[in-house]
């Protein structure tokens, strides 16, 4: 006879089932019945434990935020390494680990790649708690990079760019598989993605710092 589940194992398995499936289909595209047969639990539990279907989302929102934070041995390297071409290639594998990673604690990460394109009600919080704070990170190392103030507002644009490319091989693989049918982005394929970004953008941030240098001239 199977342990029956304390409140505690029952939240942490609904969290888990809804991880999962709001990553693969969204808030909208997901159902509460759905989340529950995944987690193997009663219909109620998600009322009893968060209040609501919005309640659950936040909750997943929250969890794999912090669950990400502490994981990401990304970002704390940013701090230790010198070199901002260095740190740009931290960032961005880590960018990318995070969207196209298929394990269980990659799901934070495509749930934010999918706020991105389609933001919910939640959205707000995700700006104010994870975005905002890693892409203020990202304007910092593409100042260094490109010999501007952090307030310019190209290098706001130019951290714009780099983000833009990570979501496209993540979002646009049905349209590439179609251009190149056997071309292939995902996990595997992180590492050289990095290398791929992270040259074009470095070598884009320099072309502009050379360009603005003889203007000054």
């Amino acid at each position: 006879m199977k342990a029956k589940r304390t409140d505690s194992k029952t939240a942490a398995a609904i969290l888990e089932a809804a991880g999962k499936i709001f990553a693969a289909n969204g808030f909208g595209g997901s159902t509460v019945r759905e989340i529950c047969r995944e987690a193997g639990v009663n219909l109620a539990a998600v009322n009893y434990h968060f209040g609501s279907k919005e309640g659950l989302y936040l909750a997943v929102l929250k969890r794999f935020q912090k669950e990400s934070s502490v994981a990401d041995v990304s970002d704390p390297d940013l701090y230790q390494v010198k070199n901002p071409e260095e740190q740009l290639k931290i960032y961005i594998r880590s960018f990318l680990t995070r969207i196209m990673d298929e394990s269980p604690p990659a799901w934070f990460g495509r749930l934010l790649a999918r706020e991105f394109t389609e933001p919910t009600w939640a959205f707000d919080v995700l700006v104010e708690e994870t975005i905002r704070p890693r892409f203020e990170r990202l304007n910092e190392i593409v100042a260094a990079i490109a010999g501007k103030r952090v307030q310019d507002p190209s290098v706001r644009k130019s951290s714009m760019s780099i983000i833009g490319q990570c979501l496209y091989f993540r979002h646009a693989r049905p349209v590439i598989s179609r251009l190149y049918p056997g071309e292939v982005f995902g996990p595997k394929q992180i590492d050289a993605l990095t290398e791929h970004i992270v040259s074009f953008s470095i070598n884009g941030l320099k072309k502009d710092k050379k360009v603005q240098t003889c203007k000054k001239r």
